[in-house]
């Protein structure tokens, strides 16, 4: 071999990724590494190789939220400070604690601060209470089958009480890439020893190491070789044996007359790079040998941290599905009023969206299931004390929990509430995309596009007088806006009722008879059980929990399991989701109204290729109640109307 090297060449660092990334293709190391799953106690700082879904709801029971008495709402009407209402207890005022189970019968708790003790068995109340206050319901943070968590998502401490909380106790997660450092040089010594001239203490090897640990890899420090040819050579092979994803090989990278690294890498495999246009870190060595990746680092310290930096971190977080790190605060506007406690600095989790230039803050639920705000939250958003609250349009300052280049790639989605969607969010993560969602119902998404608050918005809004879906509705709400409507998929609406059908329901006639729970004014759902109801002569007034809302038809069905409800209108998916029987009613489509001006944005570009996915209309198809023969269809395309079944 030469005694001396010189440079290959001089290249932007682009384009040195982009050899990398060619080289890396043909054994195809380029991609993600695979799953293995590991206990949650030792999953923190791991990346989910899948998406995870909730295994139980969470709480599973009704729960008292505070300290107090467990009572029938109805019956502490007309009490007040000045007119105390005496209650028996425990026959009328059931004693619990925060966190007891509810007491069957019971439908509020009333704080024992409103309280006051009369004599043995009788208290008197100052407050009269509504139907579920100071409760927790079954299911308020999270129903079994959610998407608790994405793919690629890195796992925090929140996010593994998220996921024992809804019934696991192990998460399949990518394998950590494994990473030798292969130190050279005769001159190096190790650290703590006293240097003599002309000797280095070999520095970089743990800091680069650190680096690789903090990316999420794994990092092993081989001793070091000698600055000889055949030394190097050897210890490169015998690393090799080690089935190492990347080899980083420091010192010998420069084109002096002991630097061999980049000699022995072209004699012995492919050497890609030498020599990028970076400063500090110019030296840099990429090649491949036996299809391993090796990169010559530098030997100054901080070349060699900025060569770890731009080529090691980004390649390990490549392999473990990650984007690039960032953190920021920023400012966003607030896409819904919020009232704070006058007294307090308020967080506020919130969701991040950028729609048409405007990064917009979306609060998630607050109250006492604080876990799944948090593994969803992209930020907090801090309500200072005596503001009373922000109103909506308002800026916020946020703090980012999100890098702000993926939140600035999300797509917002408002309008109705689908199960699926979290299926067509989890296909969009594994292609690089995030798709969030806020359940406001069809004609609140309808809404939220024409306030330019949402990217797109899901709608099943049934028009009585053509019997077709959401044209009409569109007309209304969005008459100017250039927009396409394109079908996600039909599915079957019916009664979710419990397991084996004890009431024997047939159909929404029998609801005069049943206890019912509804879905919320404005819903696709409410629509049609309305429009049903209309249909059969049938008055809200004659149907027991009409006015008792929900938002989801997860939350339905966990209405219906918990015995809150006899029945309730909604999806098949969401009846299976919690082993419940389902009385068929009718089929409906489903559709996602997107703006034309957001069509061209690569989430969405994402999106429609994916509805139009043969794998991925197979999956949709093949969940229970799912119809997807028209997924991916256009029914309205910026105002020419084609119908659609």
């Amino acid at each position: 071999m030469d005694a001396r090297n010189v440079y290959l060449e001089d290249i932007p660092a682009e384009q040195a990724h982009a050899r990398l990334q060619e080289a890396l293709r043909s054994p195809g190391r380029s991609g993600p590494l695979p799953g293995e799953r590991v206990p949650l106690a030792h999953a923190t700082g791991r990346v989910t190789a899948g998406g995870v879904y909730a295994r139980l709801s969470a709480p599973h029971y009704h729960a008292a939220a505070m300290d107090g008495y467990a009572v029938v709402a109805a019956m502490t009407q007309g009490a007040t400070e000045t007119r105390p209402l005496p209650l028996q207890v425990p026959g009328e005022a059931h004693p619990v604690n925060t966190g007891d189970p509810l007491p069957a019968g019971r439908d509020a708790v009333i704080m024992i601060e409103h309280t006051q003790e009369l004599d043995a068995g009788r208290i008197a109340i100052r407050s009269a209470v509504a139907p579920w206050q100071h409760l927790r319901p079954m299911g308020e943070d999270m129903v079994a089958s959610e998407l608790v968590l994405p793919p690629n998502h890195l796992l925090r401490p929140v996010d593994l009480g998220a996921l024992a909380g809804c019934g696991h106790d192990s998460v399949v997660v990518r394998r950590r890439p494994r990473v030798l450092i292969l130190p050279t040089g005769s001159e190096l010594v190790l650290p703590g020893a006293n240097p003599a001239p002309g000797q280095v203490i070999e520095s970089n090897s743990l800091m680069l190491a650190a680096q690789v640990r903090q990316a999420g890899g794994e990092a092993t420090v081989l001793d070091a070789a000698a600055d000889e040819p055949e030394a190097i050579r050897g210890a490169l092979l015998a690393a090799l044996r080690q089935e190492p994803d990347l080899v980083l090989l420091l010192s010998g990278s420069s084109a002096g007359s002991r630097d061999y690294s980049a000699a022995v890498l072209r004699a012995e495999g492919e050497l890609l790079v030498h020599g990028v246009a970076v400063r500090p870190g110019h030296p840099v060595i990429l090649g491949m040998l036996r299809d391993v990746p090796v990169i010559g680092v530098p030997g100054y310290p901080v070349s060699a941290a900025l060569t770890g930096e731009l080529f090691v971190t980004p390649l390990l977080r490549q392999w473990l599905g990650l984007g690039v790190a960032a953190r920021e605060e920023v400012k966003a506007i607030m896409t819904r009023k919020l009232v704070s406690p006058t007294g307090d600095d308020d967080y506020v989790r919130v969701t991040l969206a950028q729609v048409d230039g405007r990064l917009l803050a979306s609060p998630l639920g607050q109250g006492a299931g604080v876990i799944t705000s948090l593994v969803r939250a992209d930020g907090l958003a801090l309500l200072p004390r005596f503001s009373e609250g922000l109103n909506r349009g308002a800026p916020a300052t946020v703090q980012l929990l999100r890098p702000l280049a993926e939140v600035r790639r999300s797509l917002l989605a408002q309008g109705s509430h689908d199960p699926l969607l979290d299926l067509l969010a989890q296909w969009l993560a594994e292609r690089g995309q995030r798709l969030v969602s806020a359940n406001v119902g069809s004609l609140g998404g309808l809404v939220a596009l024409r306030r330019a608050e949402a990217h797109l918005a899901g709608t099943h809004l049934l028009d009585e007088e053509s019997g077709d879906y959401n044209l009409a509705a569109i007309r209304q709400w969005l008459p100017q806006e250039a927009l396409r409507l394109v079908t996600f998929a039909h599915r079957e609406q019916g009664l979710i009722v419990s397991r084996g059908n004890p009431l024997d329901a047939r159909g929404l006639a029998d609801l005069p008879r049943l206890r019912f729970v509804s879905r919320q004014r404005g819903s696709g759902t409410r629509v049609l059980l309305d429009y049903e109801l209309k249909r059969l002569g049938i008055a809200a007034s004659q149907i027991e929990g009409y006015d008792q809302e929900v938002y989801t038809h997860l939350a339905v069905a966990a209405a219906v399991a918990s015995g809150v409800a006899d029945c309730g209108l909604g999806l098949r998916r969401a009846a299976q989701a919690l082993e419940l029987d389902f009385v068929p009613v009718g089929e409906e489509r489903f559709d996602l109204c997107i703006p034309a001006r957001h069509v061209a944005l690569a989430g969405m570009q994402a999106l429609l290729e994916l509805l139009t996915d043969g794998r991925f209309r197979a999956a949709l198809g093949r969940e229970p109640g799912y119809d997807a023969r028209a997924t991916g269809q256009e029914v309205l395309r910026q105002g020419n109307v084609t119908r659609s079944g």
